[in-house]
């Protein structure tokens, strides 16, 4: 399974194998040990220990991290996620507000929104199953929706539009 981490704003590649880790395409020797009772993890990476505390973020794959005396902000997500990411995060630099279309074929399970309300930036409007997972699809830009041309349980193509926004 392929990861793409952001750490920090730094953007790196980690593949977990049978055959064990790659980051950034090179093969590394890593191990990773929780300490019992404790938030600390212990994280081996070629011949180097670091002792780890992780506390989860606000959004999906979003974590802070305190290692060696430092913290780092984290965002580690599959491919798939940070391409889902990726799209949504290039649509939100709009100055006016947009609808949020399917990145991909699915099926609507769950709406979060009506007609009438306010959303926010990067707020969690649809629920839409694909290849098996649910995907939470997210606003692009703040607006009020103004129109939500799907249903539950409809089965939708990439680019339908789920959410309009004025």
């Amino acid at each position: 399974m392929k990861y793409i981490v952001d750490v920090n704003g730094e953007r790196v590649e980690v593949e977990l194998d049978a055959d064990g880790v790659r980051v950034g395409g090179e093969r590394v020797r890593a191990h990773l040990a929780d300490v019992e009772g404790t938030p600390i993890h212990l994280v081996t990476v070629g011949s180097e220990l670091h002792r780890v505390a992780v506390r989860r973020g606000d959004a999906r794959g979003r974590y802070a991290l305190w290692m060696d005396g430092y913290r780092y902000e984290v965002e580690a997500l599959d491919e798939r996620m940070r391409t889902i990411r990726d799209l949504t995060a290039a649509s939100a630099k709009a100055t006016r507000p947009r609808s949020l279309v399917a990145p991909m074929p699915g099926l609507i399970v769950r709406l979060n929104v009506v007609v009438g309300d306010a959303v926010e930036v990067d707020q969690g409007l649809v629920v839409m199953e694909a290849m098996k997972m649910e995907n939470e699809l997210r606003s692009v830009s703040a607006g009020v929706v103004s129109a939500i041309p799907v249903a539950l349980g409809q089965a939708v193509e990439k680019g339908t539009v789920l959410v309009e926004l004025a």
